[in-house]
């Protein structure tokens, strides 16, 4: 096969494994009364991973060409190393106080008259935590590292996977669906600690997967032709990407982030789902006749707009797949370079074990981190040049391994070396950005520089 080739998502294969300041006397008062609370243990929930394959076949050979998913929060249990020490008990926490709906809407207001060149970029060098660990006493190892190494950003989920929101927002879809939680009861605490951490927040809100308001409202829902809600392989429903209440939903939970203080919103799942049936499933009479990288690219600039002059910068997560693949863009609805356009960073998942054997040259990427990911950043460099010189493009921040794939036969046990391997792939690429995932929250201090 060639160096870089289409590659294929497979139907047939998936693994279940994967701020307007409060008021001095109200946080004096509420300092009071919950002064001696005592914390709670933690604990991660476990969810679920999609991973997609496809098998190539042709007369001369059968081959696997390449696997991808999304930033699912937990995947399969993998092997962890250089763990920081999980403590067992919760940070003493100042519940965040309750915003009234005149309050949040002045402070939205306000937020949406601020000068846009207020915004400062900030090469990210960054890492995924989990609304659970955000909001226990996980976190505070996860601040530690940022203050020792060169970390100096964290992807926060504010809508996970399930649908569910991570804190008490004014969100009146939100509430009215039962989709806020108190997973991090002191988010407004958090924000400004953080800040005077100088670690820049990055708002993590996965879009069109939402099993929750997928069931409470069908209405905005991916239909089968029946009439009945479409379901993934695991039994999840997913919001219809052609349906512009969605839309609003979206930008209601980004601008609701981007008020509290949150330097950049991010979308996960800015996609269609890939499971059997979709090809199948009833998305209304416009998908007739806009595609489904047409109606990706709509949202992903009607978000750009809504959400820029907000003072926020925004990102989107998606396949490393669609670099090179022009199958996999047409199928999960994202197309690189278009996207490209109306976003301030795009983050391709480029871990080294979802590329299949044989991928870019490689016999067995997860074995050669390095290669895997300097050559996927070359192929994204050469395919983003296709943008005239002087129009907007996004700058590229890639996501990378920090977990072990033990799930496949040909993979390394993951550590310092082959994180520290990926990041200078990325640099020897000719970026300076990256992010790190794992499920857990366990990062491989010793692969970090120091401060």
């Amino acid at each position: 096969m060639s160096e870089i080739g289409d590659s294929y998502i497979d139907f047939y294969k998936s693994n279940n494994k994967r701020r307007k300041k409060r008021r001095v006397i109200r946080l004096l008062f509420i300092s009071l009364l919950i002064g001696g609370m005592a914390g709670t243990g933690f604990h991660i929930i476990n969810k679920n991973r999609d991973w997609l394959y496809r098998e190539h076949t042709n007369e001369q050979q059968t081959e696997i060409v390449l696997e991808q998913q999304d930033n699912d929060t937990n995947p399969e249990p993998v092997e962890i190393v250089n763990q920081l020490p999980i403590p067992t008990s919760a940070p003493s926490v100042i519940p965040t106080p309750v915003i009234t709906p005149k309050e949040q809407n002045e402070a939205v207001e306000t937020a949406g008259k601020r000068n846009v060149l207020t915004r400062i970029p900030v090469k990210v060098k960054g890492i995924y935590v989990t609304a659970p660990v955000a909001g226990m006493s996980l976190r505070d190892q996860l601040i530690e590292l940022a203050d020792t190494t060169e970390i100096n950003a964290m992807v926060i989920d504010i809508k996970d996977d399930y649908g569910k929101i991570s804190y008490a927002m004014n969100s009146p879809m939100a509430k009215e669906i039962g989709a806020l939680t108190n997973t991090i009861p002191d988010m407004e605490q958090l924000v400004a600690l953080l800040k005077e951490k100088n670690i820049y927040l990055i708002a993590r809100i996965v879009a069109f997967k939402d099993p929750y308001l997928a069931e409470s409202r069908q209405e905005l829902a991916i239909k089968n032709v029946d009439g009945t809600l479409y379901r993934d392989k695991n039994g999840d429903g997913w919001l219809n990407p052609y349906n512009r209440e969605v839309w609003d939903y979206l930008l209601e939970l980004a601008t609701q982030a981007a008020t509290i203080g949150f330097d950049e919103i991010q979308f996960d799942y800015i996609r269609f789902s890939t499971d059997e049936g979709i090809s199948e499933a009833d998305f209304g009479n416009e998908a007739d006749t806009v595609s489904r990288e047409e109606i990706i690219l709509e949202f992903t600039k009607y978000a750009y707009e809504k959400i820029k002059p907000l003072d926020v910068f925004v990102s989107a997560d998606v396949y490393g797949t669609i670099i090179s693949s022009k199958i996999d863009a047409s199928l999960v609805g994202q197309n690189y370079v278009e996207m490209a356009k109306y976003l301030d960073y795009i983050c391709p998942m480029i871990y080294p074990s979802h590329f299949g054997e044989g991928n870019y040259g490689i016999d067995y990427p997860d074995l050669e981190p390095y290669n895997i990911i300097r050559k996927v950043l070359v192929a994204s460099k050469t395919k983003l040049d296709e943008i005239p010189e002087g129009e907007h493009r996004a700058v590229v921040r890639p996501w990378l391994q920090d977990f072990t794939a033990s799930w496949i036969k040909q993979h390394l046990k993951y550590g310092k070396d082959e994180v520290r391997a990926q990041i200078d792939g990325v640099y020897d690429a000719g970026y300076e950005e990256w992010l790190l995932w794992n499920p857990t929250c366990v990062y491989s201090e010793e692969g970090l520089m120091e401060e």
